[in-house]
């Protein structure tokens, strides 16, 4: 039963039934710092890959996209604009506070019509079989607690021949930078979340999750053992960062 069953939320080990909860704390805790944390956190750097992920999608206009764990909206904003009018965009966060945040951002930037708002969780999505051109996930398949679940959900609403994409923290490809981002990730980033947030514990959970999120072999293993087909990832950065993609057969 599931009282029995444990998963991890960073390094610690807690019942399952309990893990969404505590990860929305964490949300609810940092969605108002969000953007800002991200461009801290990255350098920047993770527009760069947001835009590659844009360019490996495929989207056209016409097409209908869900963005899981959407949070701010930054890919929502630029499949808006790709889409068209004759598309439509699908924001989807578990938490509200993101969700909020979102809806807001885009709203500021004169972005509506053909973009919607739902709280979703990734492992029973509220959509129909055969909805999506498209969907994408960026840096929030690690939160999930069943991510085979949430892969096998995200394989029934595609469209046949429609892509999923996932972006995520992954296993950096040499030593030395892998040494490198864990002082950064265990000393720096907990110290900035202190500081702009007033909130180290939610970034240490973050380093943390990142720590044991699936590396890339294991993540393609499992989007294929989801039924995924033509299955394949691109590093970047090092590998700190990797976009998986597969097609529904």
């Amino acid at each position: 039963m599931s009282e029995n069953k444990t998963t991890h939320f960073g390094y610690e080990q807690v019942n399952v039934a309990d893990k969404a909860s505590r990860v929305a704390g964490v949300f609810h805790s940092v969605a108002a710092k969000y953007d800002i944390m991200n461009d801290l956190m990255s350098a920047g750097i993770h527009r760069v890959w947001k835009r590659f992920t844009i360019e490996l999608s495929g989207v056209r206009s016409g097409d209908k996209v869900l963005d899981i764990a959407g949070g701010t909206g930054d890919l929502s904003a630029k499949f808006s604009a790709l889409v068209g009018t004759k598309g439509h965009v699908v924001l989807a966060d578990i938490n509200d506070s993101m969700l909020n945040v979102g809806r807001d951002k885009l709203t500021d930037k004169g972005i509506a019509g053909n973009v919607f708002y739902t709280q979703a969780d990734a492992q029973y999505l509220p959509f129909p079989d055969n909805s999506f051109d498209c969907i994408t996930i960026a840096f929030g398949l690690r939160n999930v607690t069943d991510k085979d679940m949430a892969l096998r959900s995200m394989l029934r609403v595609l469209k046949p021949g429609g892509r999923l994409l996932v972006l995520e923290f992954s296993k950096p490809a040499n030593p030395l930078l892998e040494k490198a981002y864990d002082a950064y990730s265990f000393s720096l980033l907990p110290a900035i979340g202190k500081i702009v947030t007033n909130d180290s514990d939610s970034y240490r959970y973050l380093a943390e999750s990142i720590r044991m999120h699936p590396n890339q072999e294991t993540l393609k293993d499992m989007m294929s053992d989801a039924g995924f087909s033509q299955c394949k990832y691109y590093n970047m950065t090092g590998g700190i960062v990797a976009i998986h993609k597969g097609i529904k057969p």
